[in-house]
């Protein structure tokens, strides 16, 4: 955590970007994990991810198009399917024999879930099973907001599960105005499924923005691996689900999405405040991180403090759970423990 890179964990399902980016017979080149990546998709809607380069010069495939269901090179033409299979050499004559099918460029497990594209960065050729499901809603989202961030996923992520930067970092004229008048709170969290969750508990009636959803509202947060936050808020009638998704771009910069959904028919009508909120919250993150960068440059030691900071060191000590039980070939073990925080916010 001390520098301006993180160890990436590769084994993982991996948020690529959001579904409604990527059109009918296109393709998006991304950086994901520090590789070049074609996310594609065919005239069906189903969806691909290939390894962007040509094995026969090494001409990045992103600069070529999409003939069919098929991503051309721009150079000589050679076709690659979905699953990184040549299809065709446009130079070859009928009397020239070879197998195209063993000619690959690479491909990655990729799926389309809950309006969401995935992609699997495996690292021992393991199985990739199935992306984690977001609760309550099977569609796509209501709402979701994208930026890149100048920063490891490792300070992504002390800052998405920091809870006392808010009355400092998310301040406007009509939010979290005056930063003095801090409440001490007292939270419940215990391990889950690659990660931890705060204990699902009512919500203050004091608390307005939460009276549109309904009567008896309760809330659950969780965290997880390889880089999730998913906030669960449910009523008498309605849920809401909001997730941030932490994918890295590569050792030092990050990708930042924050997807919504709710079961309210009326908030459609919120959809361009939404946005526009959502996009002024995380500004203001990247924005603090991005001031963060220039004193890491210089390598400072820094420093963690108990209770307000523990979720950060939760996280470092999953990750090197995940890396062990990776390196030492046995089933990973959580080893956090049931814990109650208290900080003031």
């Amino acid at each position: 955590m001390q520098g301006l890179t993180a160890e990436l964990m590769r084994g993982h399902w991996y948020v690529a970007m959001p579904g409604a980016e990527l059109k009918r017979s296109s393709f998006e080149p991304k950086t994901l994990l520090g590789e070049p990546v074609v996310i594609g998709r065919r005239a069906d809607g189903s969806v691909f991810a290939l390894k962007d380069h040509c094995p026969h010069r090494g001409i990045p495939l992103r600069y070529g198009r999409m003939i069919g269901d098929d991503v051309e090179c721009c150079y000589h033409g050679w076709r690659f399917n979905g699953e990184g299979t040549c299809t065709l050499i446009p130079s070859l004559t009928s009397d020239q024999q070879v197998e195209i099918g063993k000619i690959r460029c690479g491909a990655y497990p990729c799926v389309e879930q809950q309006g969401m594209i995935w992609i699997f960065f495996g690292e021992k050729g393991e199985a990739p099973g199935s992306p984690p499901k977001m609760p309550y809603f099977d569609r796509a989202p209501d709402g979701y907001v994208t930026m890149p961030f100048e920063c490891s996923t490792d300070h992504a992520a002390f800052g998405l599960m920091d809870p006392t930067h808010a009355a400092f970092v998310h301040t406007s004229w009509w939010f979290k105005k005056d930063a003095t008048k801090l409440r001490e709170k007292e939270k419940h969290f215990e391990p889950c499924e690659l990660g931890w969750r705060m204990k699902r508990h009512k919500v203050p009636a004091r608390n307005i923005a939460y009276r549109p959803i309904g009567k008896n509202i309760e809330t659950q947060i969780t965290y997880r691996l390889p880089g999730f936050r998913i906030e669960e808020i449910v009523s008498d009638t309605h849920q809401v689900v909001s997730v941030t998704v932490i994918t890295p771009i590569d050792e030092g910069r990050t990708q930042i999405t924050q997807y919504i959904w709710w079961s309210m028919g009326w908030a459609f009508v919120l959809k361009p405040l939404v946005r526009r909120l959502g996009r002024i919250f995380i500004e203001q993150d990247r924005d603090v991180v991005q001031q963060q960068r220039e004193g890491l440059v210089h390598k400072p030691r820094l420093m963690l403090i108990n209770d307000a900071d523990t979720q950060a060191r939760w996280w470092m000590r999953l990750k090197d759970e995940w890396f062990a039980h990776r390196a030492e070939d046995r089933p990973f073990a959580n080893p956090l423990r049931e814990q109650t925080l208290r900080w003031r916010s």
